[in-house]
C-alpha cells in the first residue's frame, strides 16, 4: 500500500508549523501514528557546540548516529551533494498511518494551504497549484471550489485531512 502523505503549505508566518502541531496532537489522539516530515529553506542543527555528537561532525564524521532508551537520531552531512528529494526522504520513515508535510509547496501531494493576516506573503497559492485541496485561514478568503477552514479549527481540519487521505479506512 503506498503512504499516505497530506502537506501543510503557505507563505513564511502562515501558520504551517502551527497547524502541523495541532494535526498532529489531534490525529495521534485518535489513535493515528502520525509522522512529519519538515522542509527547510536554511541551514539547521539538531545538535550543538558542546555535545558528543557535535564533536564527531566537527571532526569530519559524515554521519552521526545518536541512541538512548527514549529516541535515536541520524545526523547525515550532504558535503555538497543534492539535497534528497521528497520521495527519498519519505522512503526513510518507518511506517505509519500519515506522514504530514510541512513545506515542500512544489511537490506533486495533496495539500492545504495556510492564509494568516500576518504572512509574509498573501499571494494566494491555491490559484496556481492545482495539488491544493483546501485552505485554512484566520480571515474570510477566496477559496474558489476548495473547502476553507478557520486555522483554528483543528477537529475540522483533520476530519477532512483523514477522509481526504483514507486512512480511517485502513485497518489498525
Amino acid at each position: 500500500m503506498k503512504q499516505a502523505v497530506f502537506g501543510i503549505v503557505g507563505w513564511k508566518n502562515s501558520g504551517k508549523t502551527t497547524l502541523t502541531a495541532a494535526l498532529v496532537r489531534e490525529l495521534t489522539k485518535r489513535g493515528f501514528r502520525i509522522a512529519t516530515l519538515k522542509h527547510a529553506h536554511h541551514a539547521f542543527d539538531i545538535d550543538h557546540e558542546g555535545t558528543d555528537s557535535h564533536r564527531h561532525r566537527s571532526a569530519g564524521a559524515s554521519e552521526v548516529a545518536i541512541v538512548s532508551a527514549k529516541r535515536w537520531a541520524i545526523i547525515h552531512e550532504l558535503e555538497g551533494a543534492q539535497e534528497p528529494t521528497l520521495t527519498e526522504m519519505l522512503a526513510r520513515l518507518s511506517p505509519c498511518d500519515l506522514v504530514l508535510i510541512e513545506g515542500f509547496k512544489r511537490e506533486n501531494h495533496p495539500k492545504l494551504e495556510c492564509r494568516r493576516r500576518e504572512a509574509r506573503d498573501q499571494t494566494c497559492l491555491a490559484v496556481a497549484d492545482p495539488t491544493i485541496v483546501a485552505v485554512a485561514g484566520d480571515y474570510e478568503t477566496e477559496t474558489g471550489d476548495l473547502p476553507r477552514f478557520d486555522l483554528g479549527d483543528v477537529e475540522r481540519i483533520a476530519d477532512f485531512v483523514i477522509s481526504h487521505t483514507g486512512i480511517g479506512e485502513q485497518a489498525r
